[in-house]
């Protein structure tokens, strides 16, 4: 398969990093909505009456410092690099956006989803419930 085909069958939507995170909030934060397009850049978690946005981002597309951030294509290596920096600038414009807005940001990264505990403990200091 080549590079093309493999980048679009990469999902937007329902990824599994993003179904883990939302399997974690229903157990003790249920409540959240799915994809608000009336938000800036329609996050994937949306707490309306707690104003409060999760964003879950894939390492390589948004550019993590991890170890799967940092590895890039080695062809056409210009435009990902050009194609990872847009997609960070973007992502500053729309927390820039909630700021404005006095909303409270989150964005979970893809590597985070690893390590369970850690990541509900976040998640539970973020949307404000006891453990």
């Amino acid at each position: 398969m080549d590079r093309s085909a493999v980048m679009r069958a990469v999902k937007g939507r329902d990824t599994t990093p993003e179904l883990f995170t939302r399997r974690l909030l229903h157990g003790f934060a249920p409540g959240y909505r799915l994809c608000r397009r009336d938000l800036p850049g329609a996050p994937d978690i949306a707490y309306i009456g707690r104003k409060k946005a999760i964003f879950v981002h894939g390492c390589f597309w948004h550019g993590h410092d991890c170890k799967r951030g940092a590895r890039m294509p080695k062809t056409n290596a210009e435009y990902w690099l050009e194609k990872i920096a847009r997609n960070r600038a973007r992502d500053e414009k729309h927390r820039a956006a909630y700021d404005a807005m006095g909303w409270d940001v989150l964005t979970v990264w893809e590597c985070e989803t690893r390590d369970r505990q850690a990541l509900a403990a976040r998640l539970r200091a973020f949307v404000g419930t006891a453990d």
